[in-house]
């Protein structure tokens, strides 16, 4: 899974850790998230497309081998 969270921090100006206050996470679940690293949950994923008001699906994308 790949995600457009750094794109969306970019177009909002948030940082790593104004958003992982927003969706109650530490800034490292964002760095990991970012890197593609970490797959967040279905509740994590949840709030982060809300805080950017766009569905899940513009936000996080599944790859072929996933």
């Amino acid at each position: 899974m790949t995600n457009k969270i750094k794109v969306e921090r970019a177009i909002h100006n948030l940082t790593q850790e104004e958003l992982a206050n927003r969706i109650s996470v530490s800034r490292q679940t964002i760095n990991a998230m970012e890197a593609n690293k970490y797959v967040p949950s279905t509740v994590l994923a949840l709030k982060i497309a809300r805080v950017f008001s766009k569905p899940v699906e513009d936000i996080f994308f599944l790859e072929e081998e996933d």
